[in-house]
């Protein structure tokens, strides 16, 4: 039986990725162990025993690694871990950091290198697109407030005013540029990003990188219902051979190892353009389990040291609709994650429960 960390188990009408993939691995072997790795207490997918075997609290992206580290070297002498799938865009740089230590630790990754993290950013995504030959629309890197004023001559309204790493507004005037900018700002510090609105149809492609140029996996996704935030409530799996050969070009020209999400949108003209690489899996990653292409499962195994052969069949036309529930907990786990920091063990206390 293998464990496996994952991380990421916030699940609001934003959720994060975690919940999905440790799903998906359950899916593919229910005697797989998940440890949830948490930031908050309230993080929902900690009172989900069916997917969670254990969850620890870890602290925040911002407190570096060596804080982190620290935390998880308490962890391991607790459980064993095999493999960590982290979630999160914030928390990459510090996993792979202690990525070395990590193995020396018996525990497994399947990450980018930070090179290939930095590639891949808004900041640089122009230069990819270039080395790529993937269409990148024209991105402004704003460092003060003043460049908004002149921001016109560069790039017309409507446009978008993004953070490096979340956050993106469509703007129609220098107020609402300024009104976004400022919201990025004050969450997700400078730079803050502008771009050129496109129109058109967005299709995602959750994917996974050898790390050799070459791809393991990959289900490309067509949003049908989106949140007041832009994100995906709904979408339906298809069969797009120009996003999957754009998505193996982005795989050749960076090396990528392990899961992404590469965004694009096809314009009224019939462009394909390349808006982000997200550097893990999406939230929507689930779907590709139920579509015969269980990618958690595949990096997970890749993270173990198993060998992989690539997996290109999928089922289109496979849909996922997004649903809000009550997430039922019980006061004494809240407590115990509270005081202890910590979840153990707890799964055999729901045997014979409708879980």
């Amino acid at each position: 039986m293998s464990t496996v960390a994952v991380t990421g188990l916030n699940a609001t009408d934003n959720p994060a990725p975690g919940v999905a993939v440790a799903r998906a691995l359950k899916d593919a072997d229910p005697a797989t162990r998940v440890v949830g790795l948490a930031y908050d207490l309230l993080d929902p997918g900690n009172y989900a025993p069916a997917w969670f075997d254990d969850v620890f609290l870890v602290p925040y992206p911002s407190q570096g690694s060596d804080v982190l580290r620290s935390r998880l070297t308490e962890i391991l002498d607790a459980v064993r871990i095999d493999a960590v799938l982290p979630n999160l865009d914030s928390e990459l740089p510090a996993f792979v950091a202690l990525e070395g230590w990590l193995h020396e630790r018996g525990v497994g990754t399947f990450l980018p290198t930070r090179q290939q993290f930095d590639l891949r950013s808004k900041l640089h995504l122009a230069d990819l697109g270039e080395r790529a030959g993937l269409p990148v629309p024209e991105t402004v890197v704003l460092s003060e407030p003043a460049e908004l004023y002149t921001l016109h001559e560069k790039l017309s309204y409507p446009l978008v005013i993004k953070g490096v790493f979340y956050g993106a507004a469509v703007c129609h005037s220098l107020e609402d540029a300024l009104h976004a900018y400022h919201d990025v700002l004050a969450k997700w510090g400078a730079p803050v990003l502008a771009q050129r609105v496109i129109r058109g149809k967005e299709i995602d492609v959750c994917a996974v990188g050898d790390g050799a140029g070459g791809l393991l996996g990959a289900v490309p996704m067509r949003k049908t219902l989106l949140t007041d935030k832009g994100k995906g409530w709904a979408g339906v799996a298809v069969k797009d051979p120009e996003a999957l050969a754009m998505t193996e070009r982005f795989m050749d020209a960076s090396d990528w190892r392990g899961p992404c999400e590469v965004e694009l949108i096809r314009d009224e003209d019939g462009k394909t353009w390349l808006l982000e690489i997200n550097p893990r899996f999406p939230a929507w990653c689930y779907m590709t389990a139920a579509a015969g292409a269980n990618l958690p499962w595949l990096a997970a195994r890749a993270a173990m040291g198993d060998t992989i052969a690539p997996e290109r069949g999928f089922t289109p036309g496979t849909m996922f609709v997004r649903i809000s529930i009550d997430q039922i907990a019980r006061l004494d786990d809240y407590e115990a994650l509270a005081t202890t920091g910590s979840l153990v063990d707890r799964a055999h206390r729901f045997q014979g429960e409708d879980r």
